[in-house]
């Protein structure tokens, strides 16, 4: 009698195929399906024999457009976490790191992430910095000879995302220009990630003429049309469940040219509603047929990456799979990988720690500051100035610019009555310790100091408030921590979030680092941060790829125009 080493008797198993449950025995032999018997008239010698009546068996799920670094969490601590959501591969894009460390960070986080409970696959960084020197600081940079390198990596699976979606237009001379012809010619058929938010016509075709031929960023009817039509990949994200885009995709049966991805996931969002599961259920929950959820979480996003040997239950692929007892929520009850269960309710992970080299726990390079640091010189004997402000939107990461005029005294802007509060970048890689101002307004906080080194992409430091000598106090206070998110006000702590790897990373279990980001969370909204997610909104407040206007160590960019602007507006100057 054939032996083999589990045998799955009874479960509704899922037929990537026809997208249909059937009930069926499954067997597993050397980690990967080796039988599905939809007759259920074999009986096979097993080591393990898992009676699965009532269950039903998916493929685990493969998220293949997220970041490790939007969790907080070191990889080894974010697989655990993805393990109990049914997550069984993962494609993350290290730019976060490379943006600290250059090269060593993302080989660092490769090494971080082997001996892990889920296969974790890397794109390589395009675009480090996101823009250029000119409009921001990077603690390391990943050109042409870089991303070259990485391609030699077995755990590299794509090209991340082309963030410098204007600059590869209107820039042929950009590194990464450079390499996506190399990659065209040398690896015909490597996925090429984008993201292309507000590209439509004309530039939309160029950008898919350079091989970029997926998006994951937030779009409206229309742009989704054009890229569909156009042949683009698209990979749908939480913020993009919305009712049109998903009735379109239904009504035209576009399941074959989409996949859920998460992104960004932060850490309290991971532990309270979990990752790809959560996107895939919400989904169903609006009307996403479930075999087709089934089939944009698992089989699809398979095929973009390449990944023939998994995504589906069929001989010779790797045993990857779920079981669970209502599909529709995405919740498993048990959890395989290469045929071995990694998790169940109740099993504690098994954590081993990775130590990264000493370098990146001493990252962040800023000087003791004093209240006075934060004075904003006016021109010489104006009474007041015009200033451009930053508004906070609730929806997305978007800002508007917005002018604001505020009496000088003593040379000085006097910010404080004006109904903003004073913002500041600080370089913090020991670069060239440049600094720069800026003042925020709208749907962000009213009252208190809120700062973090998690500041998209670059991760200088982003101090912001109504006070400062608790701006002060607060740049001591990450300075000290080397890294942080954190909220303070009278120069107490109301809520914090350590991250000593590089400024971007808890090594603390996914379990206390989503706490304590969720504490950071609910004391921003206390403070008056309306945003449907205040961490991301803060996060991005320096990412000058992002509309409209944001705030770097270099200054104040305007980003659809790849400029920096002053932040007094000139006379007879117009916004």
């Amino acid at each position: 009698m054939e032996k083999v080493s589990l045998w799955i008797r009874g479960a509704k198993v899922w037929n990537a195929y026809e997208k249909k449950f059937e009930e069926a025995d499954v067997a597993v032999e050397k980690g990967r399906f080796c039988y599905i018997d939809r007759e259920r008239r074999t009986f096979l010698d097993a080591e393990r024999i898992l009676d699965a009546a009532g269950m039903y068996l998916l493929p685990g799920l493969i998220d293949i457009h997220m970041h490790i670094e939007s969790t907080m969490m070191t990889p080894e601590n974010l697989a655990w976490a993805l393990a109990g959501n049914g997550v069984t591969t993962i494609v993350s894009e290290p730019h976060e790191m490379a943006n600290v460390k250059g090269m060593r960070g993302i080989l660092e986080m490769i090494q971080a992430g082997k001996h892990v409970p889920v296969d974790i696959f890397y794109g390589i960084p395009s675009c480090v910095p996101s823009t250029s020197d000119e409009l921001e600081t990077a603690g390391g940079k990943i050109g042409f000879a870089e991303m070259k390198a990485l391609l030699e990596y077995p755990e590299v699976a794509c090209v991340g995302e082309v963030m410098n979606y204007r600059g590869v237009l209107e820039e042929p001379e950009l590194d990464i220009c450079r390499f996506l012809s190399y990659v065209r010619k040398e690896r015909p058929g490597l996925p090429i990630e984008g993201h292309c938010p507000e590209l439509v016509g004309r530039e939309l075709a160029a950008y898919l003429g350079l091989g970029i031929d997926s998006d994951h960023t937030e779009h409206s009817l229309e742009e989704v049309r054009q890229r569909i039509e156009n042949g683009m990949f698209l990979e749908i994200q939480e913020k993009m469940l919305r009712q049109e885009i998903l009735d379109y995709l239904i009504s035209h049966k576009l399941y074959e040219h989409c996949a859920f991805v998460t992104d960004d996931t932060m850490a309290d969002t991971l532990m309270e509603q979990g990752q790809l599961n959560h996107v895939a259920a919400k989904a169903v929950e609006m009307g996403f047929p479930l075999e087709e959820a089934v089939y944009c979480a698992t089989y699809t996003p398979a095929r973009r990456m390449r990944f023939f040997d998994r995504g589906t239950v069929a001989p010779g692929k790797i045993a990857d799979f779920q079981l669970v007892e209502r599909p529709e929520t995405f919740r498993p009850i048990s959890v395989f990988k290469n045929g071995e269960e990694i998790w169940r309710p109740g099993r504690k992970p098994m954590i081993h720690g990775y130590a990264f080299p000493e370098d990146f726990y001493t990252s962040v390079r800023v000087p003791e500051v004093s209240p006075e640091f934060f004075r904003v010189p006016a021109p010489k004997g104006a009474s007041f100035v015009w200033v451009r402000v930053m508004e906070v939107a609730k929806g997305g990461t978007h800002t508007h610019e917005k002018a604001v005029k505020m009496p000088v005294q003593n040379g000085f802007v006097d910010w404080q009555g004006s109904g903003c509060l004073l913002a500041a970048v600080l370089e913090r890689h020991g670069i060239d310790g440049s600094r720069a101002f800026g003042f925020l307004t709208g749907d962000c906080h009213k009252k208190g100091t809120i700062a973090t080194t998690y500041l998209h992409d670059h991760h200088n430091l982003l101090v912001a408030g109504d006070s400062p000598e608790d701006m002060a106090w607060a740049v001591g206070r990450i300075r000290r921590q080397q890294g942080g998110y954190l909220a303070v006000r009278k120069k107490a702590v109301l809520a914090e979030l350590a991250l000593p790897v590089c400024g971007i990373l808890s090594e603390r279990p996914a379990e206390e680092t989503g706490a304590a980001l969720k504490h950071v969370r609910s004391v921003m909204r206390e403070l008056g941060y309306e945003h449907e997610n205040p961490i991301m909104s803060f996060a991005c407040l320096g990412l000058p790829v992002s509309p409209e206007l944001k705030l770097t160590n270099r200054g104040l960019i305007e980003t659809r125009a790849r400029k920096k602007v002053s932040l007094i507006i000139k006379e007879g100057e117009r916004l």
